[in-house]
């Protein structure tokens, strides 16, 4: 997947989740539905994010960003911060 493709999956999963935000601060909250799709849209920008800096770091290392991988929602999400 092109780095370009990786910011438009971004934007969208982005976009999305500003969407349930606004939803839940305008009325009840969000429904147990809304809540899962939220984590699950965290966890798949994670994902997203992961990969597009793996293919940035390979590009700067001089190597073929192709290369990188998606690594587990496992994996990333145990990521220190």
């Amino acid at each position: 997947m092109a780095d370009l493709d990786l910011v438009r999956q971004i934007n969208a999963l982005s976009s999305e989740e500003e969407k349930l935000y606004a939803s839940a601060s305008e009325g009840d909250g969000l429904d147990q539905d809304e809540i899962a799709r939220l984590d699950a849209i965290k966890i798949e920008l994670d994902r997203v994010y992961d990969l597009l800096h793996q293919r940035q770091a390979r590009a700067a290392a001089g190597l073929n960003p192709d290369d990188a991988t998606e690594r587990p929602a496992e994996v990333v999400e145990r990521y220190q911060q």
